[in-house]
């Protein structure tokens, strides 16, 4: 320990931590290219509805969820570097096939263009919906699957490079590549699809798919050369080493990373508190996020009759998302409150989450303050996007407080499974909902067709933070660790 008193730490961990966050900003923006297209671009061509889309964006949230349930087993299985290369592959891969959807309509219906697609009606109009439906969520399945191993991997490897009172801070860091790839996303393929449609190549948003899915296969290529387990790469010295691995330098340090080695029975993960702890305060409150992030373009639309490509639904989609990168700060207040209190990482948590759960109620006053100008909205949705970053962060960082390293792959996905699940339920019944409001003139507080549908589903999403904080509290309401 002496030789090391000297030696300058090096800082390579925030190396593979920016890996982290261009992977997870890559796996937002492949994901955003269907929800900002569909409404100006796509439905035209295949005369989809909101169910359509609800159903689409549905089935993706269901098989991301069932593949995240094997996606953290397949991590610990096979380790992070050959796991993260397997993922990228997959879901660019089904990123790009989304551009093969419309050839594959017309192919299937002996359509002969475009033209005669977009023009079709009735019995023709609708099998054009039906298929094309069907065609995009054989690629979305691609893409789920695939994308389902980017958060249980990012998180094997923040667990690798990042003591416990660094991690959700770390975490905050890469999880906020999802707000970054949100955030070019509306600056980046709305314009990408008007620019190619004007150059007369397909209907624009086919390139949109097949050049955001190619991001992949570029940040495959430096992560076979980035990336070594710490105590392997060369680029990490001793001090750094030892930072690292800081909490396991105590007298029970070997019979701990003895603990962390063992692996804990899929099934017996169900008999945990813990689990079901973290598995309810994700089902409740993932949604929000992914119907923010799937729907806030149809919102615009809709409501306020601006298109994707709109410069002022642009900014809009833009602001909406810069303010959310004020998550980056939610990940470092348990560590403040750590540092001032002396509380354990998992109590510290707890506390700065309550304040998350909070936020969110702003959502409440959106659609009657919208009623003033679209910007107040916007604003809130933003801060209570901000909020669930800050909220995510620290969630995931919750499972590796309570699990030992070796199960922290699997519990990311039950974490994923969980938040799959509630992101299926929100899609798919708010393109039902908003479909039937639109058809009945429903009214809801004031609100009339779709703003009532829409201010339906901002309510549950206001209120669902609190309820995912209580079950965290009534099921491990202290630090309590998986002794496996």
């Amino acid at each position: 320990m002496d030789k090391l008193k000297g030696q300058k730490m090096t800082q390579y961990r925030w190396t593979i931590c920016a890996m982290l966050f261009l992977a997870t900003t890559i796996n937002y923006m492949d994901r955003q290219v269907l929800s900002l297209t569909w409404k100006d671009f796509i439905a035209p061509d295949f005369h989809w509805t909101d169910t359509d889309y609800g159903n689409i964006a549905a089935v993706f949230a269901i098989v991301y969820a069932i593949a995240n349930l094997f996606s953290g087993r397949f991590m610990d299985w096979i380790g992070v570097k050959k796991g993260y290369v397997w993922a990228i592959a997959i879901w660019s891969i089904g990123a790009c096939m989304h551009a093969l959807c419309g050839v594959a309509t017309m192919w299937h219906l002996n359509l002969g263009s475009t033209q005669e697609m977009i023009e079709a009606t009735g019995n023709v109009a609708l099998a054009v919906s039906t298929v094309s439906a069907y065609c995009f969520i054989i690629s979305r399945v691609v893409l789920g699957i695939g994308e389902s191993g980017n958060f249980p991997a990012a998180i094997k490897v923040t667990a690798e490079y990042f003591p416990k009172k660094d991690r959700a801070f770390a975490t905050s860091i890469f999880n906020s590549g999802s707000t970054i790839g949100a955030l070019v996303a509306p600056l980046s393929i709305p314009l990408l699809a008007r620019y190619f449609k004007n150059l007369g190549v397909g209907n624009g948003w086919e390139m949109a798919f097949i050049l955001i899915g190619a991001l992949g296969f570029v940040w495959l290529g430096a992560w076979l050369f980035i990336y070594q387990k710490p105590e392997e790469c060369k680029h990490v010295n001793e001090a750094e080493l030892a930072y690292i691995q800081q909490e396991e330098e105590t007298p029970d340090s070997a019979a701990k990373r003895e603990e962390d080695e063992k692996a804990i029975p899929f099934l017996k993960f169900l008999t945990f508190p813990q689990t079901w702890a973290i598995f309810l305060a994700k089902l409740v409150t993932d949604g929000v996020w992914w119907f923010f992030l799937f729907w806030t373009p149809a919102y615009i639309s809709d409501v306020y009759g601006l298109s994707s490509d709109n410069p002022t639904a642009i900014m809009l989609i833009f602001t909406l998302y810069a303010i959310t990168m004020l998550a980056i700060y939610g990940g470092k207040l348990p560590t403040i409150i750590m540092n001032r209190t002396g509380q354990l990482a998992y109590d510290a948590r707890l506390k700065a989450m309550l304040i998350f759960a909070v936020i969110p109620l702003l959502t409440l006053f959106a659609q009657p303050l919208g009623k003033y100008s679209y910007w107040f909205p916007i604003l809130l949705i933003g801060l209570a996007g901000a909020a669930h970053q800050s909220w995510s962060a620290n969630l995931f960082s919750v499972a590796s407080d309570l699990f030992p390293k070796k199960a922290v792959g699997t519990m990311t996905g039950i974490n994923g499974l969980a938040g799959g699940i509630g992101s299926y339920c929100i899609n798919k019944y708010s393109g039902q909902l908003f479909d039937y409001a639109d058809q009945t003139q429903l009214t809801f507080l004031g609100f009339e067709g779709k703003p009532a549908g829409y201010f339906i589903v901002f309510c549950y999403c206001a209120v669902a933070y609190v309820v995912g904080w209580c079950c965290l509290k009534v099921l491990v309401p202290r630090y309590k660790p998986v002794k496996g």
